[in-house]
């Protein structure tokens, strides 16, 4: 297998695990009467965003996540950002490699943290709520711990911009 191969088979399940998720709420949410929400505001919007990228970070690059990832990813030789670490899948094929990636690309991990907001919102609204916000102020927070990490480099004159 070369490294461009696609490892179909692990695709096709993890895509199958995420419709069946997806239709058995669905089914759930019709048969307990629950509707989706009308529409999103810009505030719920760029909040949600915010919180779905912090979250997919959480899952997928924190080290305090690493022992749920453990099974399926092993470290890169590659380093993490600020406070992350970087991990690849330790399966070369299957249903291991496709959850390996899933579990160390937030990428990948969005749609899932998108689709658990998505059913928060449904379920448990006020509840999603306070999560989406609280996860959206933990990435601002994050921007500005890099912001003004960029800013004492800059002051310092050891910002890679300036050494160049």
């Amino acid at each position: 297998m070369t490294d461009n191969s696609r490892h179909v088979g692990g695709y096709a399940a993890t895509m199958v695990a995420y419709a069946t998720v997806v239709a058995a709420v669905a089914l759930l949410g019709n048969a307990t009467g629950r509707k989706l929400p009308r529409d999103m505001t810009i505030r719920d919007l760029v909040v949600t965003a915010f919180a779905t990228h912090k979250l997919s970070r959480l899952g997928t690059k924190a080290a305090v996540t690493a022992p749920v990832r453990a099974a399926f990813t092993r470290p890169a030789a590659a380093d993490g950002g600020p406070g992350e670490v970087a991990e690849e899948p330790k399966a070369t094929d299957g249903i291991g490699r496709s959850i390996g990636e899933l579990l160390s690309c937030p990428f990948c991990f969005d749609v899932w943290a998108i689709t658990g907001l998505t059913i928060g919102y449904v379920f448990a609204p006020r509840m999603t709520r306070v999560l989406t916000d609280a996860a959206a102020a933990l990435a601002g927070a994050d921007f500005l711990h890099l912001a003004y990490a960029t800013a004492q480099q800059i002051a310092e004159g050891e910002h890679p911009a300036l050494l160049g």
